[in-house]
């Protein structure tokens, strides 16, 4: 037989009120109950518990050595509800350590320098940032958020588009000029490529030739794990790689690294995310308020006549 759910602290808040109170009359209009439905609830109590707790009279309300005991507990219980309440709803201000995870180029370029703009708006949260160029798991880290480029495997994670941005490749000027600079995608075939040793990356550059997609494969004789290592092996001349534009655009525009064979762009896109666990109930306020303030800051989607402009 199934037992009857039982309201504990319900039943001690009204016990509490009909003693503070002095009967059940008062505690009644105090509560916007009725006398009978309080003293029906009290003699449930005291049947659960099998003790009287309360001497009824016509004039005065007695409490038994039971019902003292059994009172001034309730009071601590309660007292401790409505800590804990008071907590949580504290949290609806963001505070607290937010754990965020990033790749390395976004996290050095894009995250870091909006940290002190995000801190002065919630002085309350400590950043606890780490930055990677591998997948993780976030309940295995314990991050909270975490930056992801490219496409998403399937997950119970929810995803925020951050923008998109285009892939170019680039060269450094001395380079082009001891190697020259390849005209064709075929051209390649004459030219050091840095490209990447992570298994989830695409071994064939796509370029768009006469209307059609076509694939070169790029075999470098570099191979990075990451953005960052291939942005500075590109910046000491070391050859030719592929990179989305929010990892470099400071370097076109200063003229350190020099867009090759963009006329044969594919438009390809690197989509920007910011993913986060938010199926198991409402998020913290910290999480939300770095999400949306992400949402609001982030500034990826960089046409090439911006980046070069």
């Amino acid at each position: 037989m199934a037992r009857q759910e039982i309201n504990r602290s319900g039943e001690m808040e009204v016990f509490a009120r009909v003693v503070e109170e002095g009967g059940f009359t008062a505690a009644a209009k105090a509560m916007g109950m009725t006398p009978s439905a309080v003293s029906k609830l009290v003699a449930r109590l005291e049947a659960r518990l099998g003790s009287r707790l309360v001497n009824r009279s016509t004039r005065k309300l007695r409490l038994t050595a039971e019902g003292l005991t059994f009172h001034e507990r309730a009071l601590r219980v309660l007292a401790d509800l409505d800590e804990a309440e008071r907590s949580v709803a504290a949290c609806a201000v963001p505070r607290g350590r937010l754990r965020i995870n990033s790749n390395v180029p976004f996290g050095l370029h894009h995250l870091l320098p909006l940290i002190p703009r995000f801190t002065a708006l919630h002085p309350e949260v400590q950043v606890d940032v780490t930055l990677t160029d591998q997948v993780i798991d976030l309940l295995d880290e314990r991050a909270e958020v975490a930056i992801r480029v490219g496409p998403l495997r399937p997950s119970q994670l929810v995803a925020k588009k951050l923008g998109d941005s285009r892939t170019v490749l680039v060269a450094s000027p001395d380079y082009l000029a001891r190697r020259g600079t390849p005209r064709r995608p075929d051209d390649l075939a004459g030219h050091d490529l840095i490209t990447f040793n992570f298994s989830r990356q695409c071994d064939e550059w796509p370029f768009l030739i006469d209307g059609e997609r076509a694939y070169y494969p790029a075999h470098g004789r570099a191979m990075v794990g990451d953005g960052e290592c291939a942005t500075h092996l590109a910046l000491a001349g070391q050859g030719i790689t592929k990179l989305g534009i929010f990892h470099i655009v400071d370097h076109i525009r200063a003229g350190r690294l020099v867009p090759v064979l963009d006329d044969f762009n594919s438009g390809e896109l690197e989509t920007i995310s910011a993913v986060y666990v938010g199926h198991a109930g409402p998020l913290p306020a910290r999480v939300r308020a770095f999400i949306d303030f992400l949402a609001a800051e982030v500034d990826v989607d960089w046409p090439m006549a911006r980046a070069v402009a």
